[in-house]
This record gives structure tokens, C-alpha cells and sequence, in this order.
């Protein structure tokens, strides 16, 4: 399979940026050779993220999604490998087992040579392309939303306890986006027949607290889909737009109103 671009890039005109970081399942040959049939299968995969927010560009909308597994690299983390929840299970910038903990690779997982080169070759081109992105469109707006689009599925234990919420908003808990606009996106969510929490389990991640300061003219938030709310998580298949189509329309809702901000 000829290796796809590691991103697909719409330049939209409007004062929203939405990145979608982890719905890629492209593995290169050389790292996929390493990997378990658990790292082959990219079952952490956010699912058909990239086809929930297809509308996003034609509301003019800049999205930005990426192929490549996050088996490969994860662009939502930082490239010192700072945790994001001490205390907490998580998965680093180059993970090296599964949410429930099986192991990804055969062998040794990468050394700090093949990490350097992993971040340089994948994760950088990801970043500067978003940040980029965030540049151009406060230049012309004054101020940027960011919006980092993720899902999982609704039960991992090993990473929370019990169900996660439908809807999960994150905003590095008020750091990385002002109060006002969380409030008024989770206004346009709420009563859709999706529960919602803000800065629950998932308050964000290396994008959103990264790239997110409202000082500066950029106002991110992080939304974490239970993945049960428009596909079948336990077997996850091709997308369905039948079954979807209610978060779409919410979602739909948020985009617009973080474009009207």
C-alpha cells in the first residue's frame, strides 16, 4: 500500500480550526513488522472521527486529519513525554500497549534513536501544519478557536471507572479556553439527548493544553466522544451514517456555534 500524506489539510475561512489527531490507521510496513497482531489491528483507533465532522468545510471550517496510526506516534502528546494525568493510566507518545494494557510490540519497543525520528518524521509535520493553521486564522480574526476532535469507547477500565458521559468537553480545566465560549458550546449540546460533562476524566490534551491561551487569541476545547454514540464499539465496522446522523446534527450545532463566537 502506497504510504497516504500524513495529513489532510482544508483551509477554511472561518474563525475555527478542527483537528482530528487520532482517527488515522495508516502503520508503515517498517514499524507494522514489530508490531502484535493487537498493534496491527490499531484497535484504539477514533473511529470514523474524520467522517463525523466531514460537514465541518463546507461551514467553512479549517480541519485538519491525520492517517497515520497513533500506534505510529500520538499527536496528542508532548514530545518530552510529560504525563497528562499523573496517578492514572495512560499511553504515551509512542505507545507501547493497548488502552487494556496488551502489548504492541514483539520485542523491545522503540529506542530513544527510533522515538527522536518517529517525532521528527511524523508528529512535527502534524504540529506545524496545525499551528500554522491557528496563525493564519487569528491574523485575519483576531482570535482562534480550536476545537480537538477525539472519541473512545465508553468502557475502558483500565483507564476510568464505570461509563463515560457521551459528550466529554475538556479545556485543561478553564486554562486553555475561556468560560464563556465552553459554556455556550455546551449550550448547544445540551438537551440533544447526549449526556455532557466538562473536565471530567478527559480535561484535555497535549493540543489543547498546548496550543490553548486565551491571553493570546486562542480558545481551545477538546471533545471526547463515547464511541457508542454512532457505532457499535465492541466491533467497530464501516461507517454508519444511519446511525449517526443524530450526533451529527449536534455536532453540527457546535461547529456552527463556535464559528458565530
Amino acid at each position: 500500500m502506497t504510504a497516504p500524506p500524513l495529513f489532510h489539510l482544508h483551509r477554511g475561512t472561518g474563525p475555527l480550526v478542527i483537528s482530528v489527531p487520532h482517527a488515522g490507521t495508516y502503520v508503515p510496513d517498517d514499524i507494522a513488522n514489530e508490531l502484535t497482531p493487537a498493534g496491527r489491528a490499531v484497535i484504539d483507533t477514533d473511529w470514523h472521527v474524520d467522517r463525523l465532522y466531514d460537514f465541518a468545510p463546507s461551514l467553512s471550517a479549517t480541519l485538519i486529519v491525520a492517517t497515520h496510526a497513533r500506534t505510529v506516534v500520538d499527536l496528542n502528546r508532548g514530545p518530552g513525554g510529560e504525563r497528562l494525568y499523573p496517578g492514572q493510566a495512560e499511553t504515551g507518545i509512542c505507545p507501547t500497549e493497548t488502552f487494556a494494557g496488551l502489548p504492541l510490540y514483539d520485542r523491545d519497543p522503540p529506542d530513544n534513536t527510533a522515538l527522536a525520528y518517529r517525532i521528527a518524521t511524523y508528529w512535527q509535520p502534524y504540529h506545524d501544519a496545525l499551528q500554522a493553521a491557528l496563525h493564519r486564522v487569528r491574523a485575519a480574526y483576531g482570535t482562534v478557536r480550536l476545537l480537538d476532535a477525539h472519541s473512545i469507547r465508553g468502557q475502558v477500565p483500565r483507564l476510568f471507572a464505570g461509563a463515560l458521559p457521551d459528550l466529554n468537553f475538556g479545556t485543561h480545566d478553564g486554562v486553555a479556553c475561556r468560560s464563556e465560549i465552553a459554556g455556550r458550546a455546551i449550550a448547544v449540546t445540551a438537551d440533544q439527548g447526549f449526556s455532557h460533562v466538562l473536565n471530567g476524566r478527559f480535561r484535555g490534551g497535549y493540543i489543547t493544553r498546548h496550543y490553548g491561551c486565551p491571553t493570546e487569541g486562542i480558545d481551545a476545547i477538546q471533545l471526547e466522544l463515547a464511541q457508542r454514540t454512532y457505532m457499535n464499539e465492541a466491533a467497530p465496522g464501516p461507517y454508519d451514517a444511519v446511525r449517526a446522523a443524530p450526533l451529527v446534527a449536534v455536532l453540527r450545532h457546535l461547529v456552527t456555534e463556535l464559528l458565530s463566537i
